[in-house]
Parts: structure tokens; C-alpha cells; sequence
């Protein structure tokens, strides 16, 4: 995508030939002042015709002649007006020549090539032809090897396409190709700011410090990139990104590589309040990125993506961002794992996406299962809206694995994952597939004693929640007795009923309502110790079973505040021991 330039910089491009004029005398000026050496003997460079073409006679040439030019502005001769113009069309017929040799021949852009530049820079289509060249060296850290006509492959430092990149920011207004490649820019310069926190190899340390002693540049590396990353959103008009990014500590905390990607993803929130259709090409340049065999700067990438994915269409990218989220869902990092479950959350919401993520199932059942409990809300809350579209049936293999796994979450210690989990399981039951019923209804049954303790829960919506899924499960199970007790007469009858069944379950029912007796709401520690008395009841004769209960009650009657619990519980020792 390409961006539109400012009015500012329309003006400044309407009337090319009177403003480069303009611009070569302001250059002379400013750059091109007489060094104090004695002069140097410099060869004639080849003229131009009237047309202002370059008489070449071969393209090998072209280095040469861009040594020629650096060497006359770097001479103690005031350059003419010529030698500026001679630069433009040199650069228009062979710009990567142009900018390569530059590179190459003063990488620290000195004052000769800081003038080339920021000529080359002064007229926009010659710049456009240029830019590419550019963001190639610049995105080949440490180094990127580079050819020429005349045969050179040297390698170019990654750095000095940075410090060019710095001198033409350093002009008054922003070139119209800096506006269009900026998405390109940032990532570059982002992917910069990070290698170089991260390692700097010994050549490179070498360059910088000639940088620092002829510049006078005290600052290092990796913060003199973020610095020009800066300055590239100044001229982007994204000031108020600049400014909540320090209010926020952004840039420090961009310079550390353990918390570099949460200094991206901050950068991304930000950036969307600002311009979205930058976030958008930003998002599609990273994609690409992560896209490769091989991708670098992983994680950032990622941290980025998230954070802007309901930007971009769907239609278009679903697809290939749920390969990614899918690679790195199975990623041994548990930051990349995180970052996928986020994308996923985002994707799932889209309804043509949900069919296509079915086979993501599996993978994100074990996370129910060994996730911390951040990922493990990520995770059920993909569940969910794959299933809240009610067109998705779950399978025979998913649905008992899928229960198997939600079983434990009811219990969890955060309110929100004990309802998403409970509210899954009634969406699993609904929607499994008809040969999936049998071997889930073992689960179904084993989950009422459970589901009836959480609906006395002192949270309405967990209460509520359980007492849907509960009477889910009850048709499920084809429990039209169980149902109809449970919405028609006192729920303790429906408790006792249920423990009453089958007294052979008594103390498979005894040891799932023990753990509740250590829940934090007496309501439902009230509920387990009413069902462990009946339990109690039916277990006579049973003296090691009587015993676990005798325990366990003898622990809550430690507590002498006068509860209804504790009366109970109180109660209950007197009839176990008179």
C-alpha cells in the first residue's frame, strides 16, 4: 500500500526543477564548505550532453564516477551546481549503483556523502528508485552482501544504510517515498533497534565507534536506531505515538531484549489510535516476514500482529494468519504460545475462520491441561466462539478429551475460567455428534454432584451457569426425574436423590464433595457437607470410609465461629461418634 504524501510535500515536488535549484544552493552552503587540507588532485568527470543524459560508455562505470563525485565534495573546491544535477541523473540511470558505491565507498556518511544523499533525497522519483536498495542493506544485519556493475560484491554494513537513513530524516520536511516505504522503514529499523541489543559482532562495533568519532556520537547502537526510528514517526505526524510511548517508558524498555516484544506490542496499541492504515501495512509486512523458512525477530513479529489483526481483512489474510498462529501455538516458548492463543481469540470471532480452525482441537485441549491460567482463558474462550455459532459439531474423539479436560477448570481459583468452563461443558454436551453421546455420558453423570455444589456459589453468574449446565446434563442423561426435581422442589431432595441411587457410588460420591469441603463460599462448602452426611448414611459398616469422613470433619470443627457450617459439621460428629 502506498501512502499519501502530506500537502506540504505535494508542493514541494510540483515544481521539481526550481526547487532541486533551490536545494543544490542550500546544500553548497550548508555541506560543501572548504576543508582545510591542501587541495586534492581529482580526476575530471565525464560530461553530459545536452539532454543531461550520462555519457557511459559501459555501466561499470558508474562506481568510479560515484567515488569521483564523493572525492570533489569532499575536496576544499566549492562544488557548482552542475555536480548536484550531475548526481540526480547519475542516480535516476542507475540507482542502485549510485547507492551501493555510496555505502560502500563513505559508510559513516560523511559530509561529501551526506550532501550526495540528501541530494538524491531532494528529488522524489529519484529517491523512490533508490529506497529499495536501501531498505536491502538495511534490513541485512550485521552486513549485506551487495553487487555492482563493476563487479564488486563487497559486503555493505547494515549501519551506514541507518546513518543515511538518519541524515535524510534530518531534513526539514519528509521525501514522499519515505511516507510510501515507511511501513518498510519501520520494521527495518524495529528489527535494527532489537539485533543490535542482542549481539554486535566485532566489525560492527569497530564501524560505530568511527561513526561516534566523526559524528560525535556518544549514544550506542541500538539506541541511536531507535532514535531514528523516532524521528521517522515525527515525520509521519505520529507525535502523540512518540509522546505515549515515553510517557509510557516504551523506548526503554524497546532496548532490552527480554521485554523488547512488550515495547512492540505497546508500539502497536499505540499506533492504531494514530493511523490504522499504517498498522495495516506494518501487519502485512510483518506476515511476510514470518512467512519465511526461517523467520527472525519471531516474537516481536508476533507481539506486533496481535495487536492489530482485526485491521486487516480476513477474507483476504484468514488463511495464511492461521497457519502462523498454528506454528507457533505448538511453539516450545510460552510467550509465542501465548501470542498465538490471543491471534486465535481474534480469528475465532470470525465466523468463516471457526470451521477452518476445527483441527486445532487436539493441540488445544492439552493446553486445558498443562496452561497457566491466563492461556488456559485464551484457550476456553476459543472454544467458545468456535461453538457459540451453534454450526459446529464436535466430534466423537474431541468431545470426551475435550470434557475430560473442562472437569477440573470448575474448581479453578478465577472466578471467569471456573464460568467459561462451565458454560463449555454445556456447549460440548448440546452440540457433540450422536456417536460422541456414549462415551461422554460417564463423564456427564460424574459431573452432577459438582455442578450442584456450584449452584449454591456465592458468584450469580457461576451459580447460574451451573444450574443451566446442570440441567443440561440432566437431559442429556435422559434424567427427566433428576430435572423435574431439580426445578420443581427443594434442591436438598435432589441431592439426596441422587446420592441415594445407587449406594454402591457412596464412596466414589464421598471422595469427589471432600475437596469442597476447603472451598472459600460456605454456601457450597455447606452443600458438600450436607451431601458427605448423606454419603455417611449410606456407607454404615463401612469403617475405613467413615473414618476419611471423620477427618476431614474433625479439620473444619477447628474453626469456632459460630457458621451454620460449623453446626453442621458439629452436628454430623455427634451422630458419627455419640
Amino acid at each position: 500500500m502506498r501512502w499519501s504524501s502530506s500537502s506540504c510535500c505535494r508542493r514541494m515536488f510540483t515544481n521539481k526543477g526550481a526547487w532541486c535549484r533551490d536545494m543544490i544552493t542550500m546544500l553548497t552552503k550548508r555541506e560543501a564548505k572548504p576543508d582545510p587540507a591542501p587541495t586534492q588532485s581529482i580526476a575530471p568527470a565525464p560530461s553530459m550532453d545536452s539532454f543531461g543524459d550520462r555519457l557511459v560508455s559501459s555501466p561499470n562505470q558508474v562506481p568510479g564516477l560515484v567515488r569521483n563525485m564523493h572525492q570533489r565534495l569532499m575536496s576544499s573546491e566549492a562544488p557548482d551546481d552542475r555536480l548536484f544535477m550531475d548526481i540526480l541523473r547519475l542516480t535516476d540511470a542507475h540507482p542502485t549503483d549510485v547507492a551501493v558505491t555510496l555505502l560502500r565507498c563513505a559508510p559513516s556518511c560523511d559530509r561529501g556523502a551526506a550532501s550526495m544523499w540528501k541530494t538524491i533525497a531532494s528529488s522524489g522519483t529519484t529517491l523512490d528508485k533508490v529506497l529499495p536498495s536501501l531498505l536491502s542493506v538495511l534490513e541485512g544485519w550485521p552486513q549485506q552482501r551487495m553487487y555492482t556493475s563493476d563487479g564488486d560484491n563487497t559486503d555493505v554494513f547494515s549501519l551506514a544504510a541507518t546513518r543515511v537513513v538518519w541524515e535524510i530524516l534530518r531534513l526539514p520536511w519528509c521525501p514522499e517515498p519515505f511516507m510510501e516505504y515507511s511501513p518498510h522503514l519501520v520494521v527495518a529499523l524495529l528489527f535494527q533497534v532489537f539485533i543490535s541489543t542482542e549481539q554486535v559482532p566485532e566489525e560492527v562495533d569497530n564501524f560505530w565507534r568511527t561513526c561516534q568519532e566523526e559524528h560525535g556520537l556518544s549514544t550506542s547502537i541500538n539506541r541511536f536506531a531507535m532514535q531514528t526510528l523516532r524521528a521517522l514517526f515525527h515525520h509521519l505526524r505520529c507525535v502523540h505515538l512518540v509522546v505515549a510511548m515515553e510517557r509510557k517508558c516504551g523506548w526503554d524498555t524497546l532496548l532490552c531484549v527480554d521485554t523488547h516484544h512488550y515495547a512492540v506490542g505497546l508500539l502497536a496499541r499505540e499506533m492504531r489510535r494514530v493511523s490504522i492504515p499504517l498498522c495495516s501495512c506494518i501487519a502485512l509486512r510483518l506476515l511476510r516476514l514470518l512467512n519465511q523458512e526461517e523467520p527472525r525477530w519471531e516474537l516481536a513479529a508476533m507481539a506486533f500482529l496481535v495487536e492489530v489483526l482485526e485491521c486487516l481483512d480476513l477474507n483476504e489474510w484468514g488463511e495464511n494468519l492461521l497457519e502462523i498462529m498454528t506454528k507457533h501455538l505448538k511453539s516450545e516458548s510460552k510467550e509465542e504460545c501465548h501470542l498465538a492463543l490471543r491471534g486465535l481469540v481474534v480469528l475465532s470471532q470470525d465466523p468463516l475462520m471457526t470451521k477452518k480452525m476445527c483441527s486445532l482441537s487436539a493441540s488445544l485441549v492439552q493446553l486445558l491441561k498443562n496452561a497457566d491460567g491466563e492461556d488456559i482463558r485464551l484457550t476456553l474462550t476459543v472454544f467458545k466462539n468456535m461453538l457459540l455459532k451453534k454450526d459446529i459439531l464436535v466430534s466423537s474423539p474431541t468431545a470426551p478429551k475435550l470434557a475430560e479436560a473442562l472437569r477440573p477448570l470448575f474448581d479453578n481459583d478465577n472466578s471467569h475460567i471456573q464460568l467459561l468452563s462451565i458454560q463449555l461443558y454445556q456447549e460440548v454436551m448440546e452440540l457433540v455428534v450422536e456417536e460422541g453421546k456414549k462415551p461422554l455420558k460417564v463423564l456427564v453423570s460424574d459431573s452432577l454432584l459438582p455442578l450442584f455444589f456450584y449452584c449454591h456459589s456465592e458468584n450469580r453468574r457461576v451459580a447460574e451457569s451451573a444450574r443451566e449446565t446442570l440441567l443440561s446434563a440432566l437431559s442429556f442423561l435422559n434424567r427427566k426425574d433428576l430435572k423435574h426435581l431439580l426445578e420443581t422442589e427443594d434442591p436438598w431432595n435432589f441431592g439426596e436423590r441422587v446420592l441415594a441411587e445407587d449406594r454402591s457410588q457412596a464412596g466414589k460420591h464421598l471422595r469427589q464433595a471432600l475437596p469442597y469441603l476447603e472451598s472459600p463460599e460456605e454456601p457450597v462448602r455447606e452443600a458438600a457437607i450436607r451431601s458427605i452426611g448423606i454419603a455417611s448414611m449410606l456407607m454404615k459398616g463401612q469403617q475405613e470410609e467413615l473414618e476419611i469422613i471423620c477427618e476431614a470433619l474433625q479439620a473444619l470443627s477447628q474453626d469456632e465461629s459460630p457458621s451454620k457450617t460449623n453446626l453442621i459439621v458439629q452436628a454430623m460428629l455427634k451422630e458419627l461418634h455419640p
